[in-house]
């Protein structure tokens, strides 16, 4: 039937954990025991540990056909070593990885999902919000920092739907781990349905 889709993304949504926060990640922990305290810190860990174990048992429960499903993930750029990436993410400790790991080895194929120059602007942005180790808390947000955020957000957006648009072939199903101030709607052709 015409106008039918042929393809379909699965939208996960999630968290990022200190683990999957690489080189920024002990720094965010830092300030959020310093503003919220140790306990909620370890009750915040608790809650993202719960999540990815939520999201694991229901990527399972699937029963999906590996080999015709394409894995997407927020902030894995298109590299050439996104295997890699994702393996030593996994050893790291990080559950989302683990996860990516677990389903390539039962034969879903891995794609890189950003750009890795809009990725680097992002790391320097945070890096700058969140100050240097030893320098303080980094500069006060205002509004300036707020828009370029929002503008590198939807450009972000836009690369990752038009890379699942280009990657994703008929008959798959693409499962794409996406935190959740990202927005795909609008921005996909007609034959991928989405499923959230």
């Amino acid at each position: 039937m015409a106008g039918r889709p042929t393809r379909r993304l699965i939208w996960i949504p999630i968290v990022h954990s200190e683990t999957d926060l690489g080189n920024m990640g002990e720094r965010v922990r830092d300030l959020y025991v310093r503003k919220m305290g140790q306990a909620r810190w370890a009750q915040h860990v608790a809650a993202i540990d719960r999540m990815w174990k939520s999201i694991r048992a229901r990527v399972e429960s699937l029963n999906l056909r590996y080999g015709k499903v394409r894995l997407y993930q927020d902030g894995l750029p298109v590299c050439g070593r996104e295997a890699q990436i994702v393996e030593d993410l996994a050893k790291a400790g990080s559950a989302n990885h683990q996860l990516l790991l677990n389903l390539m080895k039962k034969g879903a194929a891995l794609t890189g999902t950003e750009s890795p120059e809009l990725l680097v602007e992002e790391y320097n942005l945070a890096r700058e919000a969140l100050g240097a180790p030893g320098q303080g808390e980094g500069r006060e947000a205002n509004g300036r920092d707020e828009a370029l955020r929002k503008a590198l957000l939807d450009r972000r957006d836009r690369y990752i739907a038009d890379r699942v648009a280009q990657t994703l072939q008929p008959g798959e199903t693409g499962l794409i781990f996406l935190g959740m101030l990202h927005s795909l709607a609008g921005r996909l052709p007609p034959d991928i349905e989405i499923i959230r």
